[in-house]
């Protein structure tokens, strides 16, 4: 890997997220470490130490994705640190809960957590993205996106809210945002989805009982996250390999309709002329 690339992942605390950033973390690279909080941030941050990782390898971010402007803060952030951002991996990410919560912003929890708030930090982030040759956004969706539908009416599940579903919205807008990206935003040289497998994390619940080892979900992950790799832009990857996205992750109607609705919901034209 070439001098100074800077690659930044959302959702580094544990799990998958985890495990990449230790995979990333290599000489020639500074790789921006997000947790939600300033303790979750330092514990991870030590257990990578701990584990062998350089701590110059390491950049630390912190921001709660319940909260649309902590996010803004954070893409403030970075781009006044870097200059340009080679691969932005939007990894973070929540199972949903049970009963239906509505973050500060007014959003359901998921859907935001989930989508919003990487659609805004991604969007606030383009032009340091775009500086960089490589300027990959990786999002880290799921297969469960094909059996999902995008609730145009209520996209915050004001009734009827079902978590499952939830869910499902939630990873299908943002295996559509990847879509956007390739077809709507020319600044962003590639942008490529992944369902890193059946793997045994948190999240498992939403698959199955039994999953694969982590390692094997972080290693499709820092794989397609590095910038020396070749991806196909704008594709789907079950694992290592391109897939079939839902038919209505690639419906151009759709897809347009979802990008103007969120930037509406992220208010990210104030956000924009806030940050100016």
């Amino acid at each position: 890997m070439p001098e100074n690339r800077v690659i930044m992942l959302t959702g580094s605390t544990d799990g998958i997220g985890f495990e990449t950033v230790r995979r990333l973390a290599t000489p020639g690279a500074t790789v921006v470490v997000h947790a939600r909080n300033d303790e979750e941030g330092a514990a991870a941050y030590q257990r990578l130490v701990n584990s062998g990782v350089d701590s110059r390898r390491l950049q630390p971010a912190i921001a709660d994705f319940a909260d649309l402007r902590q996010v803004a803060d954070l893409a403030a952030a970075v781009a006044d640190t870097y200059p340009q951002l080679d691969v932005l991996v939007n990894n973070a990410g929540i199972g949903g809960t049970n009963h239906r919560t509505v973050t500060k912003d007014g959003h359901e929890q998921t859907f935001q957590v989930n989508y919003l708030a990487p659609y805004l930090l991604t969007r606030l982030l383009v032009n340091t993205l775009a500086a960089s040759p490589v300027g990959r956004v990786v999002n880290v969706s799921s297969s469960l996106h094909r059996g999902g539908r995008i609730n145009w009416t209520d996209p915050s599940w004001k009734r009827r809210y079902n978590r499952g579903a939830a869910y499902a919205q939630s990873k299908l807008a943002l295996t559509m945002f990847t879509a956007a990206l390739t077809e709507l935003e020319p600044k962003i040289h590639e942008a490529i989805s992944v369902h890193p497998g059946i793997i045994a994390t948190g999240m498992l619940p939403h698959y199955s009982y039994r999953g694969r080892p982590v390692s094997e979900g972080a290693e499709v992950l820092a794989r397609l996250a590095d910038p020396d790799a070749k991806v196909l832009n704008g594709c789907f990857y079950d694992g290592r390999l391109p897939a079939r996205a839902a038919s209505a992750a690639v419906e151009p109607e759709a897809v347009g309709k979802l990008w103007r609705v969120s930037e509406r919901l992220t208010l990210l034209d104030q956000r924009r002329t806030d940050r100016a």
